[in-house]
């Protein structure tokens, strides 16, 4: 069982081995995946609901509710679904700030900003 505390966000990640099927027991849930061609997809979950996340595609789970935990249920389509955080895999491996600065187009003070979360 998975729990969202409120206010709670399940950062940018992927699954690379695998795609996610996730169902609300209890609350709201918003959810979004960015598809292969960068469109950005949204959806509010409400008790019941099921939705899934693609192999390989950039996705979130947030919970806004000040007050009630969201309970849900995820399932894989494999048993080593592997997973990957996008704010630590990029700011907390070891790339150089140079390479995320061109990477990003942003300025070193913004790259040291990201690399404090």
């Amino acid at each position: 069982m998975l729990q969202y505390p409120p206010q709670t966000l399940n950062a940018l990640h992927i699954h690379p081995r695998g795609s996610e099927l996730l169902y609300i027991v209890q609350g709201v849930l918003d959810v979004g995946l960015v598809d292969s061609t960068n469109k950005l997809f949204t959806q509010t979950l409400h008790e019941g609901d099921l939705f899934a996340f693609p192999k390989g595609l950039v996705h979130f789970q947030i919970n806004w509710d000040r007050n009630q935990t969201v309970k849900a249920v995820a399932g894989f389509s494999s048993s080593n679904p592997g997973l990957i955080r996008l704010p630590t895999n990029l700011f907390k491996s070891g790339i150089s700030d140079a390479v995320l600065q061109k990477s990003f187009r942003v300025s070193a003070d913004a790259i040291k900003s990201l690399k404090g979360l």
